[in-house]
């Protein structure tokens, strides 16, 4: 059953605020409809932090007993795999490409992984500094001992999770749509968030503390941090 239920708790998909839902403001909450053997459950629910809508639909089929079997679960407004968006710090052609991956993970996880191996080869030659002109694979070993480790490892299993071994196209990172091994997709996203936070994130909090800190010093006649 749809995580998007009134009286559930769970991160909003449009604010990214845990709370609890509560019914729409106007409308129902629920409908079913139904044909042979399969039903369509349609859930609405409203966050009350922005006020607004998420709607769901379960596919459920009629079991031997009677009753009725979830199939699959689909979030159809807002269309989102509910993942938070790329941090603000991270580049704007970066964020569009993760973004992007992260919009269409739900409906072509081809389409999601192409996005994402063109956004993580954007990445390592724009933070990591790997050489433009190699190969994804290669990039990844270029960048790897810079890395903390459990980053480092996560980074290198994308070549596994990916079986670049026998499809040597994604290690071109090239963005055609190619077959994606179970998880891949997911993989891919995740790596990607481990790494705006190590080469965006984490030092835009560090300069903004040390431009704090020199602020006060400064104010102390003492002198600052270089």
């Amino acid at each position: 059953m749809s995580k998007y239920l009134v009286s559930t708790k769970e991160k909003c998909i449009h604010c990214q605020t845990t709370v609890q839902f509560i019914p729409p403001s106007f409308g129902n909450i629920s409908d079913r409809f139904e044909a042979e053997n399969e039903a369509l459950f349609l859930y609405q629910a409203q966050c009350p932090n922005c006020g607004k809508l998420i709607v769901s639909i379960d596919k459920k089929v009629m079991n031997s007993a009677g009753g009725y079997e979830l199939i699959s679960e689909h979030v159809v407004w807002p269309l989102s795999s509910g993942r938070p968006p790329a941090p603000s710090e991270v580049p704007k052609n970066i964020a569009n490409d993760y973004n992007e991956a992260s919009l269409v993970l739900p409906f072509s996880a081809k389409a999601s992984a192409a996005l994402s191996r063109r956004c993580l080869q954007t990445v390592l030659v724009d933070a990591g500094k790997a050489t433009p002109s190699n190969n994804l694979s290669q990039q990844i070993d270029e960048v790897l001992p810079n890395l903390p480790t459990y980053i480092a490892e996560n980074v290198d299993a994308i070549r596994n999770v990916g079986n670049f071994a026998t499809l040597e196209q994604k290690s071109k990172a090239s963005g055609e749509i190619l077959d994606v091994e179970p998880g891949e997709a997911e993989w891919n996203l995740d790596v990607l968030d481990a790494l705006f936070d190590d080469y965006y994130v984490r030092p835009e909090i560090e300069m903004r503390k040390r431009e704090e800190l020199n602020i006060k010093l400064t104010e102390a006649g003492k002198p600052l941090l270089k």
